[in-house]
């Protein structure tokens, strides 16, 4: 496997492949500053000629971020889970996405590409997860959420079933949200309400 990213992420991500039994073929990463990621070196510029029969995986944690990337990747991406975490075999999940360490996806939910579903997060039946969002640790979603691409749902945060979260938000940690949330729409506290836009 190659994974795409040095910084802390990476370090869960490469963790989690050896737990699943990968070896880890190459890094890349765009600052010059990195060497070696653990016992790996670090490649800094990317190379699609690289171990081109291999998988990638893009271990960065910002969602537009990882966004710009998956443009500009040749390698087929790969998708990982931890041993510990659970997706039912009703559940689909996309190309480049990864489930950490504890982390639950119910029957019917269906988790987009490149996806997050970080440490200890419950995602229940039937929630539509879109491209390039990032569930963080502890996040739990009641069943039926539907939660639009690029968006950010911070660490311990509650979505109770039935919502619809837009695209490019920001639901800040800690947040309880009870109601529908706009595009492009930050917001805070318990319950959550609007304190910024990010569009």
């Amino acid at each position: 496997m190659l994974v795409y990213g040095a910084g802390g992420h990476a370090k869960v991500i490469i963790s989690i492949l050896k737990a699943c039994g990968h070896k880890i073929e190459a890094i890349f990463d765009d600052d010059i500053l990195k060497d070696y990621l653990f016992e790996t070196p670090v490649t800094n510029i990317y190379n699609p000629n690289l171990f081109r029969d291999e998988k990638l995986i893009i271990a960065i944690g910002d969602n537009l971020s990882r966004r710009r990337l998956a443009t500009q990747i040749l390698h087929e991406f790969g998708k990982i889970i931890h041993p510990s975490a659970v997706l039912d075999d009703t559940a689909q999940m996309g190309a480049g996405s990864c489930m950490m360490q504890n982390s639950v996806v119910q029957a019917d939910a269906v988790i987009g590409k490149h996806v997050i579903i970080n440490t200890s997060s419950s995602v229940d039946h039937d929630c539509h997860i879109g491209d390039f969002v990032h569930i963080a640790p502890g996040v739990v979603l009641g069943g039926n959420v539907t939660i639009g691409e690029n968006t950010l749902i911070g660490i311990g945060s509650i979505v109770i079933p039935g919502l619809s979260i837009g695209k490019n938000c920001l639901i800040s940690a800690g947040s309880v949200v009870t109601k529908n949330i706009a595009d492009g729409t930050i917001v805070r506290g318990n319950p959550a309400r609007i304190i910024s836009y990010t569009l």
